[in-house]
C-alpha cells in the first residue's frame, strides 16, 4: 500500500505468497513427522536397565487400583466420589472414579 507501482506492488505480493507456501511446507513437514513417529509398544525392550523397577511400580500401581475398585463399591454417595475425584491426582484412578459415579447415578435413575 506504501507504493505507487504496480511492478513493485506485484513482486510485493509474489514474495508474501512465495513466503506463505514456504511456512505451509514447514508446517506439513513438522506434522508428518509428528504423526509418522514410531510407536513405543516395544518401550519394555529399549529400556531393559529399568524394566523391573517399572515391572514393579506397575504391579504396585495395579494393586492400588484393585483396591481404590474395591473401596468405591463400598461408596453409596455421589458426593463423596465426587470429593475423591478431585482429590485424585493419577488418570487411571480418576477413570475408575468417574465409572463408580456413573454406574451411581444410574442405579438412581432405575
Amino acid at each position: 500500500e506504501a507504493t505507487l507501482d504496480l511492478a513493485e506492488r506485484r513482486r510485493i505480493r509474489s514474495a508474501i505468497r512465495e513466503l506463505q507456501r514456504q511456512e505451509l511446507e514447514r508446517d506439513e513437514e513438522m506434522l508428518a513427522s509428528k504423526r509418522f513417529r514410531p510407536e513405543r509398544s516395544n518401550h519394555r525392550q529399549d529400556d531393559k536397565e529399568n524394566w523391573p523397577q517399572s515391572q514393579h511400580l506397575e504391579e504396585e500401581q495395579q494393586a492400588a487400583l484393585a483396591a481404590l475398585s474395591e473401596r468405591l463399591e463400598a461408596i453409596t454417595s455421589v458426593e463423596e466420589l465426587t470429593k475423591l475425584l478431585r482429590a485424585a491426582g493419577e488418570y487411571e484412578e480418576r477413570k475408575l472414579i468417574r465409572a463408580a459415579i456413573r454406574k451411581l447415578r444410574a442405579e438412581e435413575i432405575e
